[in-house]
């Protein structure tokens, strides 16, 4: 179902303004792929985003969702961005579902589960720095790679696939083993797999299983977008750059370790930079930033565009969602 003519035209206006800040770099893409799909996987949720005392906004939002809507905000209209999570039989999955068809997101693999419904969590804000409070044990989306082969055809079709951290720890052992080989496999027909580590300790049983799971995820992906200060408390490394060779050494062809504020290393086979926002920034919400800059750099790979230009316009991305509240800006 295609997304309304007011959200379309909304749409085509942030695409143009997202090429002319392309053509203000004095670069053109190269070499797109030819075909045109992307493809998300993971949780979305019901999102309760403080917005002053005892007033909290209701939305949806989920980290590889986040990324899903930001590159459908790069992306030209010939693209089709889609989206394959599970949720369940109720009114609010109802509501979630027309919501991403609304934001031009395709929902047609989704699967739906009888007597199931979303997660929730809240957003609460101290100084711009947020802390989360999640009610998702019971969530649909812990089942989304069960079947193997509703998974398999969900992303048969995609040149690009994301999943996070976040995926994996929501999903049983069984359903992480699932969803691995489908990678795998997208990955040997030459799909781009993207991997954000995007590690919450407290959805893992131990440390360890994490380490285990990310480290197998990074085996499989061809772009791997971690963050520094995560990977760090998982893996114990100083630095980006140590970072960046874990990911490269696994089988990852181009890592992006992000650090927040600070400059982005970029690594991939002809180079390497080190690349930050224009300016510094005072954020009012941080949530969605790694989504937001995860979406905007894969969609501008995606165009063909290098790994620089790419990362620009990403933290031109995260720049925006941090002035403002909640994960979708």
């Amino acid at each position: 179902m295609l997304a309304d003519t007011t959200h379309f035209a909304q749409r085509q206006l942030t695409i143009q303004s997202a090429w002319e800040f392309l053509d203000l770099t004095g670069t053109q893409p190269t070499q797109p792929f030819a075909k045109k799909r992307f493809t998300a996987i993971g949780e979305c949720m019901v999102e309760l985003a403080a917005t002053g005392e005892g007033i909290f906004r209701q939305g949806f939002a989920g980290d590889t969702f986040n990324a899903a809507w930001h590159a459908r905000r790069t992306l030209p209209p010939e693209w089709t961005v889609s989206y394959f999570t599970a949720v369940g039989d109720d009114s609010m999955s109802t509501r979630m579902l027309a919501f991403m068809r609304r934001e031009g997101i395709e929902t047609d693999r989704v699967r739906r589960m009888a007597g199931k419904s979303p997660g929730l969590y809240t957003i609460e804000l101290n100084s711009g720095e947020r802390s989360f409070n999640y009610w998702r044990d019971t969530s649909a989306a812990r089942s989304l790679a069960d079947d193997a082969d509703v998974l398999t055809q969900a992303v048969e079709e995609s040149d690009a696939i994301l999943f996070s951290g976040i995926t994996l720890a929501i999903l049983s052992p069984a359903g992480r083993e699932t969803l691995f080989a489908v990678l795998a496999r997208a990955r040997a027909r030459g799909a781009m797999v993207v991997f954000d580590s995007n590690i919450r300790l407290r959805l893992w049983p131990h440390a360890a299983a994490a380490r285990e799971a990310v480290m197998t995820a990074a085996g499989i992906a061809t772009m791997a977008l971690p963050t520094e200060s995560d990977e760090a408390a998982l893996f114990g490394e100083t630095g980006q750059r140590a970072v960046a060779e874990r990911y490269v050494a696994a089988g990852v062809t181009e890592v992006v370790v992000k650090a927040g504020p600070q400059p982005a290393l970029i690594m991939w086979p002809r180079g390497h930079a080190l690349l930050g926002p224009d300016q510094p920034i005072n954020p009012v919400d941080t949530t969605g930033a790694g989504d937001s800059f995860n979406g905007s750099y894969v969609a501008n790979r995606l165009l063909g565009h290098s790994p620089e230009v790419a990362a620009r316009f990403a933290h031109v991305a995260a720049g925006r969602v941090i002035q403002a509240f909640g994960a979708l800006v």
